[in-house]
């Protein structure tokens, strides 16, 4: 895959446990709990088994707002349970303190994005003034597609998505990514886990905020049930 190749509704490695991952974790399937506790386990156990899991809590957009420069978010490493209970309690006290959330300084996609389209242009690119504030235009140039592949995950994980599941293969600038994203009555969340030989790479469990304590629940679940 080059910087210009995103498959949407790519096969990924739950195709190899799923005869149909597609349908495997709608409402009207009987063992759409096993499916999931099975789902969790496979995506999220090994990375943290080798302390290559990273939980991203995303915050920023509402009421309509999807601007990349509003979008912000903090990064914490997961060994155990006990890390992502301790990310919700300082949410949690965070919220109910009417204090800042927690930040991280890089940003996600807007740095990344005006680094993208200053390089574009330096290369002859001839771009329009206003191509920054138009997602959809972005894979006109390198990097764009991955960029815009991003910004469309967190979009959905912040305003929510019809399909309960979907799997996507990204090459980014650190290598070729799964993305495979959950969007269910117990939760919305998306699992972000290298690909092919890029296994040194770091597992993303991406959520928006007000996920937290619902997807903490569901993992609680899975691992109860192991």
């Amino acid at each position: 895959m080059s910087y210009t190749e995103t498959k949407e509704h790519a096969p990924g490695r739950l195709n190899k446990i799923f005869n149909e991952p597609y349908n495997a974790f709608d409402n009207d399937v009987p063992e759409r709990q096993l499916h999931l506790r099975i789902a969790l386990r496979t995506l999220l156990e090994p990375p943290m088994q080798q302390r290559r899991l990273v939980l991203r809590v995303i915050h920023g957009w509402e009421n309509g707002n999807d601007d990349p420069d509003d979008l912000r978010h903090s990064d914490h490493d997961v060994t155990a349970l006990s890390d992502v209970n301790e990310v919700f309690r300082r949410y949690h006290q965070t919220i109910e303190r009417i204090e800042p959330l927690p930040e991280d300084e890089d940003s996600l996609i807007a740095v990344p994005r005006d680094d993208a389209i200053a390089h574009a242009r330096q290369q002859g690119m001839t771009l329009d003034d206003d191509i920054a504030r138009r997602p959809a235009q972005w894979p006109t140039f390198e990097r764009g597609l991955y960029l815009y592949t991003f910004f469309k995950m967190y979009h959905r994980l912040t305003y929510g998505e019809d399909e309960s599941y979907r799997s996507t293969r990204c090459m980014t600038p650190e290598g070729e990514f799964e993305i495979h994203e959950f969007h269910l009555e117990e939760g919305e969340f998306a699992v972000v886990t290298p690909a092919g030989t890029n296994q040194d790479q770091s597992t993303l469990l991406v959520l928006h905020e007000g996920e937290l304590e619902p997807v903490l629940q569901l993992w609680e679940t899975a691992w109860a049930h192991a």
